[in-house]
């Protein structure tokens, strides 16, 4: 390092709005805390009802706003009025954004001097929407990411102003992969902010090829098809945990599915019905072997990991099988 180098200047501090609403917000939420910028207030969704006995809770970052003394904004809808005009009161230099879950109307977008900033997790211009890392996992991506972006009034559409990447593991179920990206996207996001306190960054727009659309999975979505393939299958249940939860039939009665593991050789590739079970298994069949819970797919069984029966805690899926006293030939599905 040149001694005589001049250091950098002191990034301007600005004055933020920051909206978000579940836990995968927090850590973004905190590095802005911890930043030389000022967090204003925080834009949130409304109270809601949750857990068994859907009493009105606020949200995650609620939570914490109000833990720490920060002004919570909470508007049914961000185009109300008086919220327009608490926006206008605050004049925030920039509002960045991590899972808002409230539609910006124009008259808000136009409030802060350098935008809306969005932390968005995927490689825009791929899986834009409601679902991006879920959707990664159920396509099978080696690789994803999180793209900090421009809010304007398209879907995910916006110029670019930052990205990082992040591998795909294996195993990765999308709670898991969205806990690394909301860690790692913290960072981006605080760089991102700073880099427009700075003047330093340029928005680029997106590419027009490319494009993917990631909507939300819905309960029906996360049903699991047993005449797939093997490895759809495990994609399905990953892409689906924790939310919706995957989920098939048995007797009658809804059975939460969580991650199957793909049954493999001495040799490393997956193994084929007769050297997994002794013999084929039609899809959606059940058999229970020394080394676990088997079910049969188009191609060749996987092994049930947890299992969630109606109205129980999850459980090993060999611990429900001893309990359900399996009988030969019954199915999931």
């Amino acid at each position: 390092m040149d001694p005589e180098a001049a250091p950098d200047p002191p990034v301007p501090r600005l004055r933020l709005l920051f909206a978000g609403t579940p836990a995968v917000a927090l850590p973004s939420l905190q590095a802005l805390l911890d930043s030389p910028h000022e967090v204003v207030a925080v834009l949130t969704r409304p109270d809601a009802p949750t857990g068994r006995g859907r009493s009105s809770q606020p949200s995650p970052v609620a939570s914490l706003a109000r833990e720490l003394g920060i002004q919570t904004l909470t508007p049914p809808r961000p185009s109300d009025p008086a919220f327009l005009d608490q926006l206008r009161a605050l004049a925030p230099d920039c509002a960045p954004v991590v899972a808002y879950g409230g539609l910006l109307p124009r008259a808000a977008l136009d409030v802060p001097r350098l935008g809306w900033v969005n932390l968005h997790f995927s490689l825009l211009p791929a899986w834009r929407g409601a679902a991006p890392v879920q959707h990664a996992v159920l396509a099978g991506d080696d690789i994803t990411g999180a793209t900090t972006f421009v809010i304007e009034e398209g879907l995910d559409s916006g110029p670019v102003l930052g990205t990082l990447t992040e591998p795909v593991r294996p195993d990765d179920t999308s709670g898991a992969l969205l806990e690394r990206l909301a860690v790692a996207g913290a960072g981006l996001l605080r760089a991102t902010v700073d880099g427009l306190a700075a003047g330093r960054l340029v928005p680029v727009p997106q590419p027009a090829e490319g494009v993917s659309h990631a909507p939300k999975l819905r309960p029906d979505d996360a049903r699991v098809d047993w005449t797939a393939p093997a490895w759809r299958v495990s994609r399905l249940v990953r892409a689906c945990t924790p939310a919706p939860g995957a989920w098939t039939q048995f007797r009658g009665q809804r059975l939460g599915v969580l991650p199957v593991r793909l049954v493999p050789t001495p040799n490393g590739v997956e193994a084929t019905p007769a050297a997994a079970a002794g013999g084929g298994l039609a899809p959606g069949e059940l058999a229970v072997t020394r080394g676990g819970v088997l079910v049969g797919t188009a191609t060749h069984p996987v092994l049930l990991g947890d299992v969630r029966p109606p109205g129980k805690r999850q459980m090993a899926a060999g611990d429900w099988a001893r309990g359900a006293r399996l009988e030969a030939g019954e199915r999931l599905g």
